[in-house]
């Protein structure tokens, strides 16, 4: 094994060690045992990217080909032939979980003095470096999060902004300054970019400039004024540049084609006029522009370097053949530069089913049907932390979260607070270290030997249990944390069956180093954005409707043609099951005028093929409707589907509802309620029985928002409960004559019948 090598310039960072370990990134393996054997394993053309380590390297590698692997093993490569020093190695990509498998799977290969790190951390840790040296002093605080000062400064330009709107404004100034654009030049360069501003582009340019000045005054900078600063230094300071390009004499950055303006330019100067550079990266991928994200880096690269070695990676190691010839027809319509250098994959997977397409009534219905799918997946064996359910915008996501647990299907939201930065996780990851420090003298740990029973044993005096709790509130999800911590040490002591409590402690420390969270045990809801990166075995695209896919806003050529990327990116996140459907109406009983996406023109069986276009024709593939969320729906429904519903009025004001909440209600919210408060507290105690016995969280007996419901309703027979939304046949035929009976003021036995 090749030890690491730190570097002298920059001082030793914790996760830069344990050569041996995986980061979670696979199974304990030994190291290769010379340089050749770095290259077994690897297809023609990822060897041939291994083996090119002079000059300017571009790979252009398409979704699920294997590029991660390619570079790593070439970076392993050139380190156990002698001829790249790990030390002088920089490794770039664009989050902390790529860095972290990266530096995984370099440890794996005997190359872990090799620095990985995303374009902030790295220009951080400079910046940290020399700022002393260049400007003296301390440095400025670093603002994590920059909404509240955004609020202040538009508060005193007399701008009232509400929450979306601050989250706009805010998005606007982080493009700015990532493109190089100062207050003044703002509208100017909105107009020039054809960008839809969310407000006047004079008013977004006085609030940049005012909060520009207010972290002045405070003495605070963003994330973007460290790469901003540290390319300032370097171009002021050539001595300061010359001394980091001796330390780092070769790049790698993935993900290429999301680099920004700011970050090419840093690049260049880490650089300066040496071409020891390799990049990676699909233009097909580009969605990232809303954040001053290009392709044209990666698209002019051999305009740029002229004697670059380029290769392409075209095989498929993903997705079925049937997912792969989707994804190929998507690119085939499309237009556009990158769409000019797309790349035709070619699956080595054995054949799976094709894609389901179906066509809903309404988006309850929809949603319905897909938990109903989803639960029948599980039922058949696919576990479900491979299943995600992907949506264009966040608030699509409400109308499922409610379906999977009208089902009972947990569930975990993408994009939530960072596993290690939730107290219970920090609480618990201190009692781990503590144990492991002090151990033998830890009444707690007195008798237990195997790995996970210590964790276990720790964790109990933190408030984990064997059996989760009843609820879905705040105990619930951190009971869910310290499980995940317990399931976490039960995978480690699998891989590395001599592992002990130290060896978890340090790993988990390299996970939060790497923001690598353990998998949590639920169906992953994600917007498409955030499931870049990211695969499943059975993915589920939902609401593909003309005005969300592409997005009402997305008025350019270039803009609609990134909306076609982005569906792209969702197809090829599926390894063998893939699902897409559409609502013809928001509610149920509205007006059927909504339209399948233009995306899937002539792809989806009986649709026509684009004209004017280079199309790929439906070859397969299932094409369903379904006009409501019963039992139908095609190949996981059985029996008969309910008739179309009518439109869901509110029986207190008349007003059509279109909330998925207020539709569980039947009520608008801020309309008056007349609930017995008294039953909806009996509800609740006999749904956290129920709960219990069943080992399941409390909404997957019902949701809070079904038991407001039938204490206002107060049911009086099966046909006015089965009135209630969230009430189905399955749960009617289990809970029914319980929740009945409540409501009749009757005293219910613990323990209803399973059937």
């Amino acid at each position: 094994m090749t030890a690491a090598t730190h570097s002298p310039l920059f001082p030793h960072d914790p996760q830069d060690s344990h050569e041996g370990r995986t980061a979670g990134y696979g199974q304990i393996v030994e190291p290769p045992r010379d340089a050749d054997a770095v290259l077994e394993g690897l297809d023609p053309e990822q060897r041939e990217v291994a083996t090119a380590l002079h000059g300017p390297v571009c790979v252009l590698a398409g979704a699920g080909t294997g590029k991660t692997r390619a570079i790593t093993h070439r970076i392993a490569y050139g380190v156990r032939a002698g001829i790249l020093q790990p030390g002088s190695v920089l490794a770039v990509t664009f989050t902390n979980r790529a860095a972290g498998e990266m530096r995984g799977r370099l440890r794996q290969l005997g190359a872990g003095g090799v620095q990985a790190r995303t374009f902030h951390s790295a220009a951080l840790r400079q910046l940290q470096f020399f700022w002393p040296k260049v400007v003296g002093g301390e440095m400025p605080r670093l603002l994590e999060r920059k909404v509240q000062l955004v609020a202040e400064a538009a508060a005193r330009c007399r701008v009232r902004l509400d929450r979306n709107e601050l989250r706009d404004v805010t998005g606007e100034i982080e493009w700015a300054k990532v493109t190089q654009t100062v207050p003044a030049d703002y509208p100017a360069a909105v107009a020039k970019s054809l960008r839809d501003a969310p407000r006047d582009a004079a008013e977004i340019g006085q609030i940049y400039g005012m909060y520009e000045q207010l972290k002045r005054d405070r003495s605070v900078i963003d994330f973007e004024d460290v790469l901003l600063l540290t390319v300032g230094i370097l171009q002021d300071r050539h001595d300061i540049a010359d001394q980091i390009r001796r330390q780092y004499q070769h790049f790698v950055v993935d993900e290429y084609q999301d680099v920004s303006p700011l970050q090419q330019r840093l690049l260049e100067l880490w650089l300066g006029d040496r071409e020891s550079l390799c990049v990676v990266g699909d233009a097909s991928q580009t969605i990232y522009s809303f954040t001053g994200a290009t392709p044209d880096h990666l698209l002019n690269f051999r305009t740029r370097h002229p004697g670059a070695t380029v290769v392409k990676l075209v095989r498929d190691y993903r997705s079925t053949p049937q997912v792969v010839h989707l994804a190929n027809g998507l690119l085939h319509q499309a237009s556009g530069r990158a769409a000019e250098h797309r790349l035709e994959l070619i699956s080595q997977r054995e054949a799976g089913p094709e894609p389901v397409y179906t066509e809903y009534a309404d988006e309850p219905a929809e949603a319905e049907t897909t938990a109903r799918r989803i639960r029948d997946l599980i039922a058949a064996g696919v576990p479900a932390g491979e299943i995600a359910v992907l949506y264009r915008i966040n608030a699509q996501s409400e109308v499922y979260e409610q379906a999977l647990a009208d089902v009972g299907v947990a569930y975990q939201l993408r994009g939530a607070e960072r596993f290690f930065e939730r107290k219970e996780v920090r609480e618990a990851g201190a009692a781990l270290r503590s144990a492991a420090r002090f151990g033998g003298n830890d009444a707690v740990l007195d008798d237990v030997v195997e790995l996970p029973s210590q964790v276990r044993a720790v964790l109990s005096t933190s408030g984990w249990t064997s059996e989760p709790p009843t609820g879905s509130g705040a105990v619930r999800d951190r009971w869910e944390s310290l499980a995940a911590l317990v399931r976490l040490a039960e995978d480690f002591v699998r891989a590395k069956p001599s592992a002990t409590l130290s060896d978890l402690v340090a790993e988990l420390d390299e996970r939060a180093a790497a923001q690598h969270a353990p998998t949590v045990q639920g169906v992953t809801l994600a917007s498409l954005h955030s499931a870049k990166g990211l695969e499943w075995d059975a993915v589920f695209l939902v609401g593909l409707t003309e005005g969300m896919m592409p997005i009402t806003y997305a008025k350019t050529d270039e803009q609609v043609e990134e909306e076609r990327r982005l569906l792209y990116v969702g197809v090829t996140r599926a390894r063998l099951h893939l699902s897409l459907s559409w609502a013809l109406s928001r509610s149920p009983g509205g007006r059927a005028s909504r339209r399948p996406s233009r995306f899937l023109n002539g792809l989806r069986p009986g649709s026509a093929v684009p004209g004017g276009r280079r199309a790929v024709a439906a070859r397969g593939g299932s094409f369903e409707r379904s006009d409501a969320g019963g039992t139908g729906g095609g190949a996981a429904g059985v029996g008969a589907r309910r008739k179309r519903r009518g439109p869901v009025l509110c029986r207190v004001c008349g007003k059509t509802l279109t909330e998925a909440g207020e539709m569980k209600l039947s009520r608008c919210e801020d309309c008056p309620s007349d609930m017995d408060e008294g039953l909806y507290e009996r509800l609740r105690d006999w749904r956290a029985v129920q709960a219990k016995r069943l080992g399941q969280p409390d909404y997957c007996v019902f949701t809070d928002k079904t038991l407001m419901a039938i204490a206002e309703a107060v049911p009086g027979n099966e046909a006015e409960l089965t009135g209630i939304a969230g009430v189905i046949r399955r749960k009617l035929d289990r809970f029914g004559a319980d929740v009945l009976a409540i409501c009749a003021g009757e005293e219910v036995a613990s323990g209803a019948q399973d059937v």
